[in-house]
């Protein structure tokens, strides 16, 4: 799983950060990584140079093998908690889509039970 980092001109992230933001993602992403092909990290600072709360945030898109990207977004007072955030909230998303994806239909079900036994 391919993670890459983007920034806006207010953030700038060193090797160190980059390499702790990428552990971040992985380990929420670490399940579904056979399935991801590549995630997309943006980073911005909402509010610039005032300070504020909830003015990080990190939007998080997910390319996975056979469906379209799955973005989500997070805002935080600091650049950790914003991804943090938004890897938990993207890994529920993908859970809950692949979930879906794997449970049978209404009328598998309705066949299945309908079968004599």
């Amino acid at each position: 799983m391919q993670i890459q980092i983007n920034t806006d001109h207010n953030i700038e992230v060193h090797e160190g950060l980059a390499a702790h933001l990428r552990g971040t993602v992985e380990a929420a992403l670490n399940r579904f990584s056979d399935r991801i092909t590549r995630v997309e990290m943006h980073l911005s600072d909402e509010n610039a140079d005032k300070s504020g709360q909830n003015d990080k945030r990190c939007l998080l898109e997910a390319r996975i093998e056979g469906r379209q990207p799955m973005a989500v977004t997070y805002e935080a007072a600091s650049l950790g908690q914003a991804v943090d955030g938004a890897a938990d909230k993207l890994a529920r998303s993908i859970e809950s889509a692949l979930g879906r994806a794997a449970r049978p239909t209404a009328s598998e079900d309705w066949t299945e039970s309908s079968e004599p036994q």
